[in-house]
């Protein structure tokens, strides 16, 4: 599994007009299938009178991911799957695009359907800010007072959150370390404090 990918690191929004429809792209961040079910009704919820919304996500990145879509009523395959397909291709994980549209009158074809909801989606993806989801595993530890500057110096370097502390007859760190610097942290841990460390995963 990856431990960091990119992902989107807000909301955007981008509006097309093809022969009188209206289509409205809406992307933002869904960790999880609920996420994305809640992103997609909330956009619903935004425009009731819309004629379709279509939608497609990615949640998870690489190998391990989930992808969902839909056409909402418009034939189907030329709505759900084009955006998906360049949903694909936009190198992002926990990912949502709902594709909004309103009826303009003239009948687009199956093409211009497929087209329309492609471009959108690229429309939409071409705005919205991007960042990086790392995936971030839970640590104890225990350190001399002594080693304490030292411990929190290490962990602060390899981009630890620091969730709590406790000064007792010895420190106790609790802290989230990047999935793919826990090892090498650790043995930091254990050199920088000349072994003065006592380590509890999770």
């Amino acid at each position: 599994m990856e431990t960091r990918y990119p992902i989107p690191a807000g909301t955007a929004r981008a509006e097309l007009l093809v022969l009188n429809s209206r289509f409205i792209g809406t992307a933002g961040y869904t960790a999880s299938i609920a996420a994305a079910r809640a992103f997609i009704a909330q956009v619903r919820a935004e425009f009731p009178d819309a004629t379709h919304h279509c939608y497609a996500y990615l949640i998870g990145y690489g190998a391990s991911v989930t992808a969902g879509m839909s056409d909402d009523g418009e034939p189907a395959g030329t709505a759900g799957r084009p955006m998906l397909a360049v949903l694909r291709g936009a190198n992002l994980g926990d990912v949502t695009v709902v594709a909004t549209r309103y009826f303009g009158g003239t009948l687009l074809g199956t093409g211009g359907l497929v087209r329309a909801y492609g471009d959108t989606v690229r429309a939409v993806l071409a705005v919205l800010p991007r960042g990086e989801r790392v995936e971030l595993r839970p640590l104890g530890i225990r350190v001399a007072y002594s080693a304490y500057a030292a411990a929190l110096r290490v962990l602060e370097q390899a981009g630890a959150s620091i969730d709590q502390e406790e000064f007792g007859a010895e420190v106790l760190i609790v802290a989230r370390l990047p999935a793919d610097r826990y090892e090498q942290a650790l043995a930091r841990l254990r050199e920088a404090t000349a072994g003065q460390v006592r380590i509890e995963p999770g």
